[in-house]
């Protein structure tokens, strides 16, 4: 019972997976082949630079929980000493 339910939920996903792929290729089948590629490496170009700046940020973020850890020892050490 359980599996034939996540059968048919796959399917709903497939199906609705393979219509928004089919929206894609319609949405770059109507502009000329020159055009499609231009579009579709400016947008990879863009989601490039998103991801650089995402793993930035994140990079950037385990610095300032590790930099908080070694000022929280520090105050800790501090408060121990008086």
């Amino acid at each position: 019972m359980m599996e034939e339910a996540q059968d048919r939920a796959r399917n709903v996903a497939d199906a609705v997976f393979d219509g928004l792929r089919q929206i894609g290729d319609v949405s770059y089948a109507i502009l000329p082949k020159d055009m499609a590629h231009a579009l579709g490496d400016l947008k990879k170009a863009v989601l490039s630079q998103v991801r650089c700046v995402v793993d930035w940020e994140l990079g950037w973020i385990d610095e300032r929980v590790a930099g908080g850890d070694k000022l929280r020892e520090e105050w800790r050490e501090k408060c121990r000493h008086t």
